[in-house]
């Protein structure tokens, strides 16, 4: 057998039906047909030779072949992206006024300045890590370039702002929620398993400081269910609201993206907490035809954002 050389525009289609959940989404976005796109992955499979998804209820998941390969498919990608970038965008001088949400931070710039910063080495990034409503002001004011934040309601795009992802809420409680013996929390429970008698307790709440459009949804979603609330914790700080979380003071409200170590999500499933909605990514640019080097950003900070969730949802085929 000879020496299998990978298709760098197979890689991508690939690696970009995973990353969108969808391989139509991804011929769109390619500028392919949806057969194009298909016959790309049956020929990657054949050269790999084991199947790269599975069926999984309505939509496909990745095999281990799938997962293998995804991996290798990010890293020839990037270098090749990088590559092309570094050639085209030598010249590229200037600064970049990047905004973000504190819990995009660590999760996002290593990766995608890395890339950036080693293709445009002669333009500069000043970065704002600010809540959504400051970077909503500044960039209204002419002060950022380019922002990405969490907008609740954002229904439809402009040629301004695109929607990178959406993502469920999901209640946050510590790391060791199976050790915390705090009065609310074993009424959640107790509650939860059917015992007679609704919550006596107010549910507590760890939020940020207003305006966030987080704590109405909470609280709306709290009195709709009938549910009791009072607010434990408030600061400006995400990571002043994921100590507090930890420290088992109450329930914070966030999507899965970017969670440190000591917190976790917390399964419904034997509670009366109620469902949340999901809430959209949003990235917006100052300008509809913004500098090369700011669309380029973009674009990174993009992929870095889906990469960093792929995986843990079913997508559809």
């Amino acid at each position: 057998m000879g020496q299998i050389t990978y298709d760098i525009d197979m890689l991508r289609s690939f690696s970009t039906g995973i990353a969108l959940g969808s391989y139509a989404r991804a011929a769109d976005r390619l500028g392919r047909s949806t057969s194009a796109v298909s016959a790309q992955l049956k020929k990657l499979e054949s050269q790999s030779g084991t199947p790269l998804l599975r069926k999984s209820g309505r939509g496909l998941e990745l095999t281990d072949a799938g997962e293998t390969l995804l991996a290798y498919a990010h890293r020839l990608l990037a270098l090749n992206d990088e590559a092309v970038a570094a050639v085209r965008g030598t010249d590229l001088q200037g600064r970049v006024r990047l905004g973000l949400q504190e819990d995009l931070g660590e999760a996002v710039l290593p990766e995608a300045l890395g890339r950036f910063a080693r293709a445009h080495p002669k333009v500069r990034i000043e970065a704002c890590v600010a809540t959504s409503a400051v970077l909503r002001e500044r960039l209204a004011l002419g002060q950022l370039d380019l922002a990405m934040f969490w907008d609740v309601g954002l229904g439809a795009t402009d040629q301004h702002t695109a929607s990178v992802l959406r993502l469920p809420l999901q209640w946050i409680g510590p790391a060791d929620l199976d050790a915390l013996d705090a009065p609310w929390w074993q009424q959640l429970q107790k509650v939860g398993r059917g015992a007679q008698g609704g919550l006596q307790e107010p549910i507590p709440l760890v939020v940020v400081d207003a305006p966030c459009p987080l704590r109405e949804i909470v609280t709306t979603t709290l009195e709709r269910a009938g549910m009791p609330w009072r607010y434990v914790f408030t600061s400006s700080s995400l990571a002043a609201l994921w100590a507090a979380t930890s420290a088992g003071l109450g329930l914070c409200v966030r999507t899965p993206f970017g969670l440190p170590a000591h917190v976790r999500t917390i399964e419904r499933a034997g509670t009366v907490l109620p469902a949340l909605p999901q809430i959209t990514l949003a990235l917006r640019r100052a300008s509809s035809e913004p500098e090369p080097s700011v669309q380029r950003l973009a674009e990174l900070l993009t992929e870095s954002v889906q990469q960093n969730v792929r995986g843990r949802f079913a997508f559809a085929g």
